[in-house]
């Protein structure tokens, strides 16, 4: 019989992984439009969970020099450069000759508007934007990397995260290509899976995550996900009364292919521009059927070998 907390699990994860008396589910609501770049959430997370650095590695992606979620980076400050819509207008100085190629050197892309991000009056930009966003483990009502994984070392919380608990974690690598997000990692020459814990430690201790503390724009903001989704809605109205509207939410929604996410966000572009699945979908949700049809396959070249026997015997 499968539990009522995997393959496509509960709208109310932590009483339905065994917690009766469970408090608030809480989670992460992180506003993309305050979000400086400054990279405190990645330093305080990798301080208080002792996470090992990366190496010094330039990518050559702006001043992102992280790159993605992995096992030693919990916490991923994407730097996300868009150049205007519309054309610029030329530098003062003489035109080019016609029928000569253009000048060498660099192009002018535009200054950074001294409006918010995302601000416009018509549907077309002319300034050049940065997007950034700290990215982080969504902590999915519907988790498939619980599903899969078979010794039990990602456990649903009293809280609705989802922890790994390394040294239960044996290294298979099923949870990797579980999640729909591409969030967990295996480190190398260790073997085993890791990510954000949503600061288990410290929440259970009534601290807020280090991430959220270190913040200092709040752009990462923790408590109650009932109150974060409140909070978050009422923000976006704000910004498209403001003229915003390419706000949008993104992992909020109970409905979705997750069940919602425990650490949702607000962006200003759509999911494809920050490196997010547009319409992400537990990975598990169709094992059942899928195990249902399997059987009855079975059951099929089953009955048709028996037939075959006694057929044959006759």
């Amino acid at each position: 019989m499968v539990s009522a907390n995997s393959l496509y699990g509960p709208l109310d994860p932590a009483p339905d992984a065994g917690y009766p008396d469970a408090p608030p589910r809480m989670g992460f609501f992180t506003d993309t439009s305050v979000c400086i770049g400054c990279k405190a959430c990645e330093v305080a997370c990798k301080e208080w969970n002792d996470v090992p650095d990366s190496g010094f590695d330039l990518l050559g992606m702006s001043y992102d020099n992280t790159g993605a979620l992995t096992a030693n980076a919990w916490r991923h400050v994407a730097f996300v450069e868009q150049p205007a819509t519309v054309p610029q207008a030329r530098p003062v100085g003489p035109e080019p000759a016609a029928g000569s190629p253009p000048a060498p050197g660099p192009q002018f892309l535009g200054m950074p508007g001294t409006e918010p991000p995302g601000r416009s009056s018509t549907a077309e930009r002319t300034d050049f934007r940065w997007l950034m966003m700290s990215d982080v483990c969504k902590h999915c009502t519907h988790a498939a990397c619980l599903d899969v994984c078979p010794t039990g070392s990602l456990f649903r919380t009293e809280f609705g995260t989802v922890v790994v608990q390394e040294d239960i974690c044996n290294g298979c690598g099923y949870c990797i290509p579980a999640c729909p997000y591409g969030v967990i990692d295996q480190r190398a020459g260790d073997g085993r899976a890791w990510k954000c814990t949503l600061c288990y430690d410290r929440i259970g201790a009534g601290m807020t995550p280090a991430c959220a503390q270190a913040c200092p724009t709040e752009s990462i903001q923790y408590g109650p996900l009932d109150e974060l989704r409140e909070r978050a809605a009422a923000r976006v109205a704000t910004l498209h009364e403001r003229g915003v509207t390419e706000a949008r939410l993104y992992g909020h929604d109970p409905d979705d292919g997750v069940g919602g996410d425990g650490a949702f966000f607000l962006l200003l572009d759509s999911p494809e521009v920050y490196g997010l699945p547009p319409d992400p979908v537990v990975t598990t949700r169709d094992l059942p059927a899928m195990w249902r049809r399997a059987g009855l396959a079975a059951l099929a070249v089953a009955a048709a070998a028996v037939t075959a026997f006694v057929g044959g015997r006759r």
